[in-house]
């Protein structure tokens, strides 16, 4: 069995060793998990946020959800963070996932479904110009952050842009980002996202 490897404290070594503000494309997977994320990140980055989340279904989930995204950044008020405006794009999603809907949560069809945002967001960074990619998915004590990083070191090679790699859930950070999410007052939903993450939802 392989060792796993240490994330954050990959994080760490390469947040210690910036000699100045690099550009930031940071996916965002929602705004109360974006909340610690973006405050750890905001001193040593200049972040844009990119809101790439095809697998958020409905609609008026995904509108209520990008609406707390920007909620967020406004309450924050930082002057080096912003955000790239998205599309809503289903279709991909479900392109993407076919064959895969009886997979069990955190699975193969989850696993698409990440390297699928991901991709996107390298390909924006590579359009305009981001130095790294990065993504709030690790804060999530539901998100494996090996098989993310995993993505994301293989995406870099891929598009010659910097991977930030991250497990932003330890040393408390999904505790902290339940913290913030309060004191902005922002929604936290109840399920990851897509149609078959969704408990309430029968699913054939």
């Amino acid at each position: 069995m392989e060792n796993k490897i240490n994330y954050e404290l990959e994080l760490e070594k390469i947040v210690n060793s910036l000699e100045y503000k690099p550009k930031l494309l940071l996916h965002s997977c929602c705004g109360p998990c974006s909340s610690y994320v973006i405050t750890y990140l905001k001193d040593y980055f200049d972040i844009t946020v990119f809101y790439y989340n095809p697998n958020i279904e409905p609609l008026e989930e995904y509108e209520k959800r990008k609406k707390e995204q920007i909620k967020l950044i406004k309450e924050l008020n930082i002057p080096s963070v912003s955000l790239e405006n998205v599309s809503y794009d289903n279709e991909s999603f479900r392109k993407c996932v076919k064959g895969y809907e009886s997979e069990l949560e955190g699975g193969a069809r989850c696993h698409l479904c990440y390297e699928l945002r991901l991709r996107k967001t390298f390909s924006k960074a590579l359009e305009k110009g981001y130095e790294f990619v990065g993504t709030t998915l690790t804060v999530s004590p539901y998100k494996n952050a090996q098989v993310l990083n995993s993505i994301g070191e293989n995406l870099s090679k891929e598009f010659n842009i910097k991977w930030l790699y991250s497990d932003f859930k330890k040393k408390d950070g999904y505790k902290k980002s339940i913290e913030l999410s309060k004191k902005y007052n922002l929604y936290r939903q109840d399920y990851c996202g897509c149609e078959f993450s969704n408990q309430k939802i029968h699913v054939e």
